[in-house]
């Protein structure tokens, strides 16, 4: 059950089709107020209504699991180029860390830098113990089991992946 809406708020005595409109006009993408006009509820209620539903829409998503299996990391620079500046050392872009399970979901979040000591955290959180992580050669992956691989399997034009197994915590 989502919550009950008091009878003083509504006029209308049947709060369950009042519930089920309200839940209608929300998934057709009909906004709180528009949607208040609709069902004839005062609009403050149907925007609180709306609130409650992406709450629960959040809480019961799969956001909330960690990666498992086969998991890529990667990091990028977004914004404007700037005259004679090139690549990472442009200032003033803004770096984004990602997590790509393959064939899956993505996580990405912006980050100060990208030190490991700013990234591992993140994936402490995101990536579960034993899933194989692929990352670039820039990471320090001390508390990672490593597993040899021919390099030129993974090399692309001299950009080297590094694939590693996450030890349990």
């Amino acid at each position: 059950m989502l919550f009950v809406l008091p009878a003083a708020s509504s006029p209308c005595p049947d709060l369950n089709l009042i519930h089920y409109k309200l839940i209608e006009l929300f998934v057709a993408g009909v906004t709180a107020r528009k949607a208040a006009e609709l069902v004839g509820v005062n609009k403050n209620t149907a925007a609180y209504y709306f609130h409650r539903l992406r709450l629960l829409i959040y809480q019961n998503s799969p956001h909330l699991e960690m990666f498992d299996g086969e998991v890529e990391a990667d990091e990028s620079y977004f914004g404007g180029q700037r005259k004679g500046k090139r690549g990472r050392g442009a200032a003033g872009k803004v770096a984004v860390f990602g997590l790509l399970k393959r064939n899956g979901k993505v996580y990405t979040v912006t980050v100060p830098n990208t030190q490991t000591a700013t990234l591992f955290p993140i994936i402490r959180e995101q990536v579960k113990p034993d899933s194989i992580f692929c990352s670039y050669d820039v990471l320090d992956v001390r508390e990672f089991s490593h597993f040899s691989f021919a390099e030129t399997s993974f090399s692309y034009q001299s950009q080297h992946t590094f694939c590693r197994t996450t030890k349990p915590y």
